[in-house]
């Protein structure tokens, strides 16, 4: 099959950083989908874990978290899917990636793909989707179905991945919405995806929050800089507030007041954790991504994709990554079909 892969750990400007090979197929194990891969989205997962380091891998290693594809086979212990099932996913970030003609996930981790997606509007979903979902709504003590929450919400990094199906389903939860972004067009891309509010995370928060008449927020969800928005957000909170983070942080962090003195419930998110850990529930990212599905062909909620960069391939993924590094891209990048 074919495949896009790395043996060695380099910059992305460098043609040898993610290479077009040859690798056999998979064969799926008792629980595993074999999907025929339609269509990818990149995420920083990718370049995070292809960054430069010196270290030469003895086999191509396939990076790729975030796929939408039609199932070919399936293992012996598969019950939620069959052969010809279109299926969407983000998978395991322990195994192989999806950036590949033929992929192997577990059955747990895939959702129905939105019959009203096309396989790369799709493929943009969910990882970020699953992201968001568990910060907000397992992580949080929040309800998705809350019929009378009149909670604020801010979120830092409204215009990116995360942010850009965070505020969608937050609006639909109920919450005003405040997003963060600092451009006309991502100002425009967050109020188009439901947010109440934008401000500018360039500016100081605090008086462009108490200017929409918020002296504080009851959560916030930090999904850009962790160490750069801390102080801030721990100001802005209300008492018995949450904040979620994605982002490791770069240095060490004072916890005590004021989220001591608020009594501030920090909430951290990692969507491979279930798959990673084998956990009892990781058939949740199924249910989650299902769910999420109905809700797209019911027009409540939209993709985020932005742009298709082409068929999948080592060139137009090395473009992908680029644009992805530079931190300027609105939303999600996909690629489609293979040369």
């Amino acid at each position: 099959m074919k495949a896009v892969a790395l043996t060695r750990y380099l910059p992305i400007e460098d043609p040898a950083s993610l290479e077009d090979v040859t690798l056999p197929d998979p064969t799926p194990g008792p629980r595993d989908l074999l999907v025929r891969v339609e269509a990818v989205s990149v995420n920083p997962v990718d370049a995070k874990l292809r960054a430069p380091r010196p270290l030469v891998e003895a086999m191509p290693r396939v990076l790729g978290y975030d796929a939408a594809g039609v199932v070919e086979a399936v293992g012996s212990e598969v019950t939620l899917f069959q052969p010809g099932d279109e299926v969407y996913y983000a998978g395991d970030v322990t195994r192989p990636g999806c950036n590949a003609q033929y992929h192997l996930a577990d059955e747990r981790l895939a959702g129905p793909k939105p019959t009203t997606l096309d396989f790369a509007e799709a493929a943009a979903l969910p990882l970020t989707t699953i992201t968001a979902w568990e910060l907000l709504f397992e992580r949080m003590p929040f309800d998705f179905d809350s019929e009378d929450n009149r909670r604020s919400l801010l979120v830092i990094g409204g215009a990116g991945g995360v942010g850009s199906i965070a505020i969608q389903l937050a609006r639909h939860a109920g919450f005003r919405v405040v997003a963060t972004a600092s451009r006309p067009e991502t100002v425009d891309w967050c109020r188009r995806l439901g947010a109440h509010d934008v401000i500018d995370h360039r500016q100081p928060l605090a008086p462009q929050l108490q200017a929409l008449g918020l002296a504080s927020v009851d959560a916030a969800i930090n999904l850009a800089d962790t160490d750069r928005y801390w102080e801030v957000l721990g100001e802005v909170l209300a008492p018995q507030g949450h904040l979620g983070l994605i982002v490791e942080p770069a240095g060490a962090l004072r916890i005590g007041d004021p989220y001591k003195a608020k009594c501030i419930g920090m909430h951290w998110e990692f969507m491979f954790a279930r798959p990673r850990f084998r956990t009892d529930d990781m058939v949740r990212h199924h249910q989650i991504l299902s769910r999420v599905g109905s809700l797209v062909e019911a027009g409540e909620l939209q993709t985020t994709l932005t742009e298709v960069l082409g068929p999948i391939n080592a060139a137009n993924l090395r473009e992908a990554h680029r644009r992805m590094e530079s931190g300027s891209t609105i939303g999600k990048l996909a690629l489609a079909g293979w040369d």
